[in-house]
């Protein structure tokens, strides 16, 4: 039940003294209008505040299975991973190739193509804006064509899987609320990610696992890149159950998952079973839905107990597997480790799932950096897509890949014969879908010479989301939520499908 209506429920004293007041006025006005207090064809009682319309959320829910009605249509994926990579790859260096650019390596960005747009406080006070080209090779592959820096041989190889979408866009600038704009569709904190949409209309399919798990990893590139914040995976002003649970690689993968010392398994269970009985008291007292929240969170960690040590002990995998995912999957916490876990998730059915790699904000000493993000993140991206279909999983799972927006053509500092940097772009990027419901060998949109903006097809974050949506069955005006007022979504008041790389 939705928390308005259920505030509805709960009288104060001092209310339930006043609605009784009325209550005795009303009878005795009856008993004076032989009974005829409303006409025989009087409207009947308004709806309470916040109770579900059709095809919106906030209606009662099983515990697992999701909102009524939701998936709403035939779905070609039950579930998403996405490898979010923080700090925002340069699009230019790895699938937008620019061979124009090299004649104009040095040059000044055309104030024609600048066209006077904002620029971010690191290079707003530069006088100079150089044309940097990338200095790797690109090569075309696969029957698709796709053009792929020799950065990302691993991806080359699975380039007819993937769709390329080289026409994104966002409103933000800047790194923590673009990466809250992708997770959330607001730039501003507070709204519930997209896992938890997805964990709130679709629900799980596994209830020893939770339905939105997110893992972290440090990447080799950047070190020192930006901080990444609980919230982005969180509920926002949904209820809290539908947060994604963040793995942890040293320790417990979850926090306190283990028992204290001194308390086995029997005795905890009679602890929670207690706990219990205390709780549906105060829940039938007060009917908060945060308590039921927190009780079925008690029962989700006793489960995952048992199911989250065999999910994250990989010694079983066979060594070919490995050795697909490269050298770092034996090492946790590492990106190919937890792409690792993450198809054993999926194998599992846990609905969402996101890998944030940090470290591709590349200011500066790019041509340095990008190399080791590109060794991170390579051979388990093209791994985890051919573990996926080998497995028969692909065609149902959608794999997203890509960050929170683009860099710039321009150099941000000095340009020299081996070194560039790059700031923000929010103009033009790309990023790739492959599996569940998206045509494969496609790239969608395109970018003027300079890869300043959009030529083509632009894309906008809402345009993603509702496509995302689409591919799980769901259409993205009708998984709403009532809160202070108004139906909120993930894509806000705005959105429209990508019909052209829907299979």
């Amino acid at each position: 039940m939705h928390p308005l209506t259920e505030r509805q429920l709960i009288l104060s004293r001092r209310a339930l003294l006043g609605r009784a007041g009325l209550g005795l006025g009303s009878l005795a006005l009856a008993s004076l209008l032989d009974g005829r207090v409303l006409p025989d064809d009087s409207p009947p009682p308004a709806a309470p505040i916040g109770a579900a319309r059709a095809g919106a959320g906030n209606g009662q829910q099983d515990p697992d299975g999701g909102l009524p009605g939701f998936p709403s249509f035939t779905a070609k994926a039950k579930r998403v991973i996405y490898l979010f990579q923080s700090g925002a790859p340069s699009q230019m260096d790895l699938f937008d190739w620019k061979p124009r650019l090299a004649d104009l390596r040095g040059t000044e960005l055309p104030d024609s193509i600048r066209r006077g747009q904002r620029l971010t406080g690191m290079t707003s006070t530069q006088t100079s804006f150089p044309v940097a080209p990338s200095k790797y090779k690109f090569e075309q592959h696969g029957q698709s064509g796709a053009w792929i820096s020799e950065l990302l041989p691993h991806t080359a190889k699975i380039a007819d899987r993937l769709c390329f979408i080289k026409s994104m866009h966002t409103e933000a600038i800047n790194h923590d609320p673009a990466v809250t704009f992708f997770q959330t569709g607001a730039q501003l904190a507070g709204r519930p990610s997209i896992g938890a949409w997805l964990s709130y209309g679709l629900g799980s399919e596994n209830r020893d696992l939770p339905a939105f798990v997110a893992m972290i990893s440090q990447g080799s590139g950047n070190p020192l890149d930006q901080p990444l914040y609980d919230r982005l995976w969180g509920s926002g002003f949904l209820p809290s159950r539908y947060q994604g649970v963040k793995f942890r690689s040293v320790g417990d993968p979850v926090l306190h998952l283990s028992n204290p010392p001194g308390l086995d398994s029997t005795a905890r269970r009679r602890f929670l079973d207690d706990l219990a009985q205390l709780n549906r008291l105060k829940l039938d007292e007060a009917g908060d839905p945060e308590i039921a929240t927190r009780m079925a969170q008690y029962e989700m960690a006793y489960r995952m107990q048992s199911s989250v040590p065999e999910l994250t002990d990989v010694s079983s995998e066979p060594e070919h597997i490995f050795e697909m995912y490269g050298p770092d999957s034996k090492k946790p916490g590492t990106f190919a480790a937890n792409c690792l876990l993450a198809r054993r998730l999926a194998e599992r059915g846990v609905r969402f799932v996101q890998l944030f790699h940090r470290g591709w904000d590349q200011h500066a000493k790019l041509p340095t950096q990008i190399v080791g993000q590109c060794r991170d993140t390579d051979q388990p991206s093209a791994a985890l897509i051919q573990d996926l279909a080998q497995r028969g999983l692909l065609e149902d799972t959608l794999v997203v890949w890509g960050g929170e927006f683009g860099r710039t053509v321009y150099c941000q500092g000095q340009l020299t014969a081996t070194d560039y940097g790059r700031d923000h772009h929010p103009r033009c990027f790309t990023l790739w879908l492959a599996g569940g419901g998206i045509k494969p060998g496609v790239s969608y949109g395109s970018t003027d010479d300079y890869c300043y903006n959009i030529a083509e097809n632009p894309v906008h974050v809402h345009d993603l989301h509702a496509t995302l949506l689409h591919c799980l069955g769901i259409d993205h005006t009708k998984l709403t939520y009532k809160f202070q007022g108004r139906y909120h979504r993930l894509t806000d008041v705005h959105g429209k499908l990508i019909k052209e790389i829907l299979s």
